[in-house]
């Protein structure tokens, strides 16, 4: 595999620096409830024992100080004529989804800008393997175009079953954020033996109570949209150096974020 010259070596520290930003950050935009809370709603001390939150309790659960604020509308929005309680599970269910990816990339990227990768080639001999050196939107770009699409593959599939699997749609009543257990073994040809499901996998969520469970959904939301801005704030840094305030100095990147299949 080629090699490049290894990444700054300050990005340890300045990645340390960066999630003590995201720490604070939230607070400010009104994403996360800050360390002085005010005193809660009668309203929100109710619903932080419930997982049936209102558009009103859920704004104030999860910053107290800033409460319901919604300038664009969108939780009284109606998308695609399909009514507002639709559009509204549709919302939060995209929220919390892409909360979760990005906080596999926030913690993906700093793990492999700092050269943590397997141990073992995760790729035929005849194709390169892990470059030291790179950083990781560049170890994208090395990628060969299969070993991409394989990628692209199985999230695919993951999102068929999200949306086919569960018994009632986000949009129907369902509850945003929850994804389908798997089939059991030989219903399907993808599934020739029992399938983990990936959001409880050992059972460990369902024994927790439901006050537990209320108090788990808003540090997910509230961490969600921290790392959401945090791995952005990552490749804006990298494409145009300096964008981000306070941000980590990191190396410039000459590619395509946004354009998978450029390079």
């Amino acid at each position: 595999a080629a090699t490049a010259s290894p990444p700054p070596r300050q990005f340890a520290t300045s990645a340390r620096s960066m999630v003590a930003l995201l720490s604070l950050a939230p607070s400010c935009l009104g994403l996360a409830t800050p360390l002085r809370a005010a005193p809660p709603l009668a309203s929100s001390r109710a619903a932080a024992v419930s997982m049936d939150y209102s558009k009103e309790e859920l704004a104030t659960a999860l910053n107290p100080v800033v409460g319901y604020f919604d300038p664009l509308g969108l939780a009284t929005a109606d998308f695609w004529s399909q009514g507002n309680e639709a559009t509204w599970g549709w919302l939060r269910h995209a929220e919390i989804k892409h909360g979760r990816v990005a906080m596999f990339a926030f913690v993906g990227y700093i793990a492999q800008y700092n050269g943590l990768h397997f141990g073992f080639p995760l790729s035929l001999p005849e194709s390169p393997s892990y470059a030291a050196g790179l950083t990781p939107p560049e170890q994208w770009d090395a990628l060969p175009l299969l070993a991409k699409a394989q990628i692209f593959t199985f999230i695919g599939f993951l999102e068929f079953w999200s949306e086919l699997g569960m018994e009632t749609h986000y949009m129907k009543g369902g509850r945003p954020g929850d994804y389908p257990d798997f089939p059991k073994a030989g219903v399907i040809p993808v599934t020739p033996v029992k399938v983990f499901n990936l959001y409880d996998p050992f059972g460990f969520a369902g024994k927790r109570s439901e006050e537990q469970k209320a108090k788990g959904l808003l540090a997910e939301i509230n961490n969600g949209r921290a790392a959401m801005i945090g791995i952005m704030a990552f490749l804006a840094e990298q494409k145009i150096p300096g964008s981000v305030p306070w941000g980590p100095h990191l190396k410039p990147y000459a590619g395509e974020v946004m354009a998978p299949f450029m390079s």
